[in-house]
């Protein structure tokens, strides 16, 4: 990540060790890194495994945080959806270079509701949904032209009325059973805190590890 022996260039205060709380302190840096991070500061990758036990990563945008966990949306015909359905589990990486800092997550995946689904597909731009129908997401394309095509027709077809969200594309949440921070130091000497819990519902236990 950095050099070994570069001192962290990013935020040095508290001793972010001491939090009980790992939901409050995703928050505060995710906050913190909207205020720092040039684009895309809720950019995570998203580690996924197929039916053959072979993994899958790919960057993807974090949509949702809340203490239930982090919430992404995509088609759910997709790759990553199709994975999903089959294992319902993954891993998630945010990592700041501004800041120095990276938090890993692993766990169960459930569906968003459809509540927050057509809630959230609602925000996007006009174009972003014309898009999410028009694309077959991790199919065989033909040619670009193709998709324009399909983009083209769509978008003659809808005019200036609403666009539904389609059923096939929805939001899905990780419900963290381990979130790990970590935190950039001089001569990697970093900081790393664990907080892990057997099931979504039982208490969190914190432990420092050696970076």
């Amino acid at each position: 990540m950095t050099h070994p022996d570069q001192p962290n260039q990013g935020l040095k205060p508290r001793d972010f060790t001491e939090s009980d709380a790992p939901f409050v302190l995703v928050s505060a840096w995710m906050e913190e890194a909207k205020a720092a991070e040039p684009v895309d500061p809720d950019a995570m990758a998203l580690a996924t495994v197929d039916a053959e036990g072979l993994p899958n990563v790919r960057m993807i945008l974090l949509k949702g945080l809340d203490e239930g966990g982090f919430v992404f949306y995509t088609n759910c015909e997709s790759a990553k959806g199709g994975e999903l359905a089959v294992n319902p589990k993954a891993a998630i990486v945010l990592y700041w270079k501004s800041l120095g800092r990276q938090i890993r997550a692993r766990g169960l995946i459930e569906p968003a509701t459809d509540a927050e689904s057509d809630a959230y597909f609602a925000t996007r731009s006009r174009q972003s949904r014309i898009g999410a129908c028009a694309s077959s997401q991790s199919r065989p394309l033909t040619s670009r032209a193709a998709l324009e095509d399909a983009v083209a027709d769509l978008t003659e077809r809808f005019g200036e009325g609403d666009i539904k969200r389609p059923a096939y594309w929805r939001g899905y949440r990780l419900v963290p059973l381990e979130i790990e921070f970590w935190q950039n130091g001089a001569y990697r000497l970093h900081d790393r805190m664990v907080f892990r819990r057997g099931t979504p519902t039982a208490s969190w236990a914190k432990t420092r590890l050696y970076p």
